[in-house]
Protein backbone atom coordinates (compact mmCIF):
# COMPACT_ATOMS: atom_id res chain seq x y z
CA UNK A 1 0.00 0.00 0.00
CA UNK A 2 0.82 3.67 -0.77
CA UNK A 3 2.49 5.89 1.91
CA UNK A 4 0.09 8.43 0.20
CA UNK A 5 -3.29 6.31 0.39
CA UNK A 6 -6.49 7.73 -1.58
CA UNK A 7 -9.01 9.86 0.13
CA UNK A 8 -12.31 11.47 -0.48
CA UNK A 9 -14.13 14.37 0.87
CA UNK A 10 -18.25 14.18 0.80
CA UNK A 11 -19.40 17.50 1.44
CA UNK A 12 -23.26 17.74 1.95
CA UNK A 13 -25.71 20.54 0.84
CA UNK A 14 -29.48 21.46 1.41
CA UNK A 15 -31.75 23.87 -0.47
CA UNK A 16 -30.16 26.88 1.43
CA UNK A 17 -26.71 25.60 1.40
CA UNK A 18 -26.68 25.06 -2.54
CA UNK A 19 -24.85 28.28 -4.12
CA UNK A 20 -22.21 27.49 -1.12
CA UNK A 21 -21.40 24.02 -2.25
CA UNK A 22 -21.48 25.10 -6.49
CA UNK A 23 -18.95 27.93 -5.18
CA UNK A 24 -16.83 25.38 -3.36
CA UNK A 25 -17.20 22.98 -6.24
CA UNK A 26 -16.10 25.16 -8.66
CA UNK A 27 -12.89 25.86 -6.21
CA UNK A 28 -11.99 22.12 -6.39
CA UNK A 29 -12.86 21.91 -9.80
CA UNK A 30 -10.25 24.45 -10.74
CA UNK A 31 -8.29 22.57 -8.82
CA UNK A 32 -8.62 19.27 -10.67
CA UNK A 33 -4.96 18.40 -12.20
CA UNK A 34 -3.22 22.13 -11.15
CA UNK A 35 0.31 22.86 -10.17
CA UNK A 36 -0.65 24.95 -7.27
CA UNK A 37 -3.38 24.49 -4.61
CA UNK A 38 -4.08 20.83 -2.75
CA UNK A 39 -3.75 17.86 -5.60
CA UNK A 40 -7.26 16.88 -6.64
CA UNK A 41 -7.45 13.80 -8.20
CA UNK A 42 -11.25 14.23 -9.29
CA UNK A 43 -14.29 16.14 -8.33
CA UNK A 44 -17.92 14.23 -8.48
CA UNK A 45 -20.94 15.54 -9.76
CA UNK A 46 -23.56 17.83 -7.10
CA UNK A 47 -25.95 15.07 -6.40
CA UNK A 48 -29.89 16.30 -5.79
CA UNK A 49 -30.90 13.56 -2.97
CA UNK A 50 -29.35 11.02 -1.19
CA UNK A 51 -26.83 8.37 -2.74
CA UNK A 52 -24.99 5.65 -1.56
CA UNK A 53 -24.49 6.20 1.92
CA UNK A 54 -25.27 9.51 1.92
CA UNK A 55 -28.80 10.54 3.18
CA UNK A 56 -29.05 14.11 1.27
CA UNK A 57 -27.23 16.35 -1.32
CA UNK A 58 -23.66 15.74 -1.91
CA UNK A 59 -20.67 15.67 -4.07
CA UNK A 60 -17.41 14.07 -3.53
CA UNK A 61 -13.31 15.11 -4.04
CA UNK A 62 -11.25 12.41 -5.06
CA UNK A 63 -7.46 12.97 -3.48
CA UNK A 64 -4.69 11.76 -1.00
CA UNK A 65 -3.16 11.77 2.46
CA UNK A 66 -0.74 14.89 1.65
CA UNK A 67 -3.80 16.74 1.02
CA UNK A 68 -6.47 16.01 3.57
CA UNK A 69 -5.14 19.33 5.72
CA UNK A 70 -5.61 21.70 2.72
CA UNK A 71 -9.09 20.21 1.72
CA UNK A 72 -10.28 19.90 5.08
CA UNK A 73 -9.39 24.46 5.17
CA UNK A 74 -10.96 24.92 1.91
CA UNK A 75 -14.13 22.77 3.01
CA UNK A 76 -14.26 24.21 6.94
CA UNK A 77 -15.00 28.01 6.08
CA UNK A 78 -17.55 27.34 3.88
CA UNK A 79 -19.89 26.07 6.67
CA UNK A 80 -21.08 23.19 5.07
CA UNK A 81 -20.49 19.69 6.82
CA UNK A 82 -18.78 17.05 5.21
CA UNK A 83 -17.33 13.40 5.57
CA UNK A 84 -13.70 13.22 4.98
CA UNK A 85 -12.15 9.53 4.97
CA UNK A 86 -9.33 7.06 3.11
CA UNK A 87 -9.75 4.41 0.94
CA UNK A 88 -9.12 1.27 1.84
CA UNK A 89 -10.51 -2.12 1.88
CA UNK A 90 -13.07 -1.93 4.78
CA UNK A 91 -16.05 0.62 3.40
CA UNK A 92 -17.59 0.57 6.72
CA UNK A 93 -14.80 1.72 8.80
CA UNK A 94 -13.73 4.24 5.79
CA UNK A 95 -17.06 6.19 6.75
CA UNK A 96 -17.14 4.71 10.45
CA UNK A 97 -14.22 4.49 12.34
CA UNK A 98 -11.79 6.47 10.44
CA UNK A 99 -13.61 9.24 8.55
CA UNK A 100 -13.40 12.67 10.11
CA UNK A 101 -16.34 14.96 9.97
CA UNK A 102 -16.92 18.64 9.17
CA UNK A 103 -19.53 20.30 11.28
CA UNK A 104 -22.86 17.95 12.71
CA UNK A 105 -22.60 14.07 11.14
CA UNK A 106 -24.97 12.74 9.48
CA UNK A 107 -26.87 8.61 9.85
CA UNK A 108 -25.50 7.31 7.21
CA UNK A 109 -26.81 3.77 5.11
CA UNK A 110 -24.41 1.55 6.11
CA UNK A 111 -26.02 -1.51 4.81
CA UNK A 112 -25.13 -0.45 1.56
CA UNK A 113 -21.39 -0.19 1.94
CA UNK A 114 -18.72 -2.89 0.77
CA UNK A 115 -18.09 -5.94 3.17
CA UNK A 116 -14.64 -5.83 4.15
CA UNK A 117 -11.60 -6.40 1.00
CA UNK A 118 -14.67 -5.87 -1.38
CA UNK A 119 -14.44 -1.97 -1.52
CA UNK A 120 -15.28 -1.02 -4.78
CA UNK A 121 -14.61 2.66 -4.22
CA UNK A 122 -10.81 1.92 -4.62
CA UNK A 123 -11.23 1.38 -8.12
CA UNK A 124 -13.29 4.38 -9.25
CA UNK A 125 -10.98 6.23 -6.88
CA UNK A 126 -9.73 9.05 -9.42
CA UNK A 127 -12.34 7.43 -11.96
CA UNK A 128 -16.36 8.27 -11.39
CA UNK A 129 -18.71 9.25 -8.37
CA UNK A 130 -21.43 7.29 -7.92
Amino acid sequence: MTDDPPYHAHVYFDDAERAAAEALHAQFAALNGAQAGPPIEFVGRMTDGPVGPHPMPQFEVHFRRKAVDRVMAMIAPTGLRALVHPLTDDDLADHGSLATWIGEPLALDTSVLDPPSKNKGVARFGISDF
